[in-house]
């Protein structure tokens, strides 16, 4: 008998052969244009010191010591859920171990048998998997088409969600999410929104597009995560008091998972009480400004996914192609990443760019100098 499923060694060597095979490795010595640490709170020295004092002021812990519904409930849990509700406008905020985790379940608890959800075509892998762990109907629409959501909704039947992203992160562009607001309160859906590429990014002091655009009471969920902007971990769930309640009686994502790490959760108030203090969205809002302007003085724009957030994609057809132009720029000393078939379609394989409030202009209009020589090969 083989030690490894002979089905499963044929996937792995597809993947090799489609030249999409992942492997993981640290990241490399050069410049950052690939991480999702928008505002360069990942290495930010005043975070990591207000989160150490906080985690001082209490009984040294390592860990938890369990689920939040055993013993792993501390006070530190409940302030930060308190403060979040109240940025983010919000009659309460529930916290979840990582974006992953709060959008599988989220979506597998609250989708009952007989409700329908419509999403959008570029959803992230997480909201797929909560619906599909749910026993909800489901139909995609394509990408910020308002038409195609009016007809897949023709089909529905029960309780409507309808489940978009503030920002996609394949794509960096926004969801109409005005528009999307008012279908959904002429039809009578539930919106959710996922925000974890704005949050820290578009509103005032970063809280995101939902607030940008005064929509917040028109949202029946929001997910907010911590990995990107914020640059530490974990995510939290905004909605109504009886959605956090349910979420704690029935979200199994929550329930039966070891509780977030006091200082985890200190990194989180650490990295909000930073927003208050910051001009890093500031100086990202104007490095995504100049990399637009430097797009139109090179003509490359036509390359690039139409985008306003830190996402920047520009198409490089077929796996092998993307792969070798990423390669080419880090020899030149920038980390870009390559984005490839399956994660997205054949086709639309892109070279995604990750702008941060630390990069400078010399250093974005030499990356987009260099990335030019390959554009149209």
């Amino acid at each position: 008998m083989q030690l490894f499923p002979k089905e499963l060694s044929d996937k792995l060597q597809a993947r090799r052969e489609n030249n999409a095979f992942r492997v993981l490795k640290p990241q490399a010595e050069a410049i950052d244009f690939v991480s999702n640490d928008y505002l360069g709170f990942a290495t930010h020295k005043n975070i990591y010191t207000n989160a150490s004092e906080k985690v001082k002021s209490f009984v040294f812990r390592n860990g938890s010591t369990g689920s939040r519904l055993i013993s792993g409930t501390h006070v530190l849990h409940e302030q930060v859920e308190s403060e979040l509700a109240q940025i983010h406008n919000s009659p309460s905020a529930l916290l979840f171990n990582s974006g992953y985790d709060a959008n599988v379940g989220l979506f597998s608890a609250i989708l009952q048998k007989g409700a329908t959800v419509l999403y959008d075509e570029l959803i992230h892998a997480s909201i797929r998997d909560g619906i599909r762990l749910s026993n909800a109907k489901s139909f995609k629409f394509k990408h910020n088409d308002l038409s195609d959501l009016q007809k897949k909704f023709s089909k529905c039947t029960g309780t409507v969600y309808i489940a978009v992203e503030a920002v996609y992160s394949m794509d960096g562009d926004s969801a109409p999410l005005k528009e999307l607001a008012s279908f959904s309160a002429e039809n009578h859906c539930y919106l959710i929104v996922d925000e974890a590429h704005s949050n820290g990014v578009f509103g005032v002091k970063g809280t995101g597009l939902v607030q940008a655009l005064a929509l917040e009471k028109h949202i029946f969920a929001r997910v907010h995560t911590f990995g990107k902007a914020l640059g530490c971990h974990g995510a939290v769930v905004l909605g109504s008091q009886e959605l956090r309640d349910y979420l704690v009686n029935f979200s199994r994502s929550f329930i039966y998972t070891t509780a977030a790490s006091l200082h985890s959760i200190a990194v989180i108030q650490a990295a909000y009480q930073e927003l208050n203090n910051t001009n890093a969205i500031a100086k990202l809002k104007t490095n995504i400004d100049f990399f637009k302007e430097t797009l139109c003085k090179q003509n490359l724009q036509a390359s690039f996914i139409e985008s306003n957030s830190p996402i920047q994609s520009c198409l490089f057809p077929g796996n092998s192609n993307v792969k070798e132009v990423a390669i080419q720029l880090l020899k030149k000393g920038f980390a870009t990443k390559a984005i490839l078939a399956p994660t997205v379609p054949q086709g639309q394989e892109r070279l995604r760019i990750c702008l941060h409030s630390y990069n400078t202009f010399e250093q974005i209009e030499t990356l987009l100098m260099q990335l030019a020589i390959f554009v149209g090969k």
